[in-house]
């Protein structure tokens, strides 16, 4: 466990609750999570619409942890965090495509309902090829696993995003050159 500490550390600023509560207990559990992370890492949405499902599925189920640590990938991944903020009102904001709209309902609904309309099936594949319903899906499914293991151990908001927000203070800092100031 030194190691899975010191890599998480590395990786993240911190090491992350869901690591102390749950790997701590159940050192198999690292295994599986590390599968499941190579796997996520072959589907080949766009980053954005991955992390927008993610998030708006761990919103919808009451994640923080969850919600926190898609929102310190965004920052990482320098995505803006307009959108992120804006999820609850995909539906009518401007700032979503249809696309993104077809997507996140269809997470939504199965989210709330484990099944989807035809309406919403219908809207979901004028955007999207077999493959890609199926990663849609797929990343619903699997975070909708991780916020079952979370909520009910009560894990909760691990400081992730502001950690990742002052790391990339401090890389436009040390990007940003320093100005003579006279006078």
């Amino acid at each position: 466990m030194r190691f899975v500490y010191w890599m998480m550390g590395r990786k993240f600023g911190k090491v992350m609750i869901p690591v102390k509560v749950v790997t701590a207990r159940m050192s198999g559990s690292l295994g599986l999570n590390r599968k499941l992370q190579k796997f996520h890492k072959k589907i080949q949405l766009e980053p954005e619409l991955k992390l927008m499902v993610r998030t708006l599925t761990s919103e919808i189920n009451g994640c923080g942890f969850c919600v926190d640590l898609a929102q310190s990938e965004v920052i990482r991944e320098n995505l803006g965090m307009e959108k992120f903020n804006a999820l609850a009102e995909y539906q009518t904001s401007p700032l979503f495509s249809d696309r993104e709209r077809a997507a996140l309902a269809y997470a939504e609904e199965v989210t709330r309902h484990k099944n989807v309309s035809d309406a919403t099936f219908e809207e979901l594949r004028k955007h999207f090829n077999d493959r890609e319903i199926v990663e849609i899906t797929w990343l619903n499914t699997v975070q909708n696993y991780t916020n079952l293991v979370n909520i009910p151990l009560e894990i909760e908001f691990d400081g992730l995003c502001a950690i990742a927000k002052s790391e990339t203070q401090i890389e436009h800092d040390e990007r940003t050159p320093v100005q003579n100031v006279e006078g």
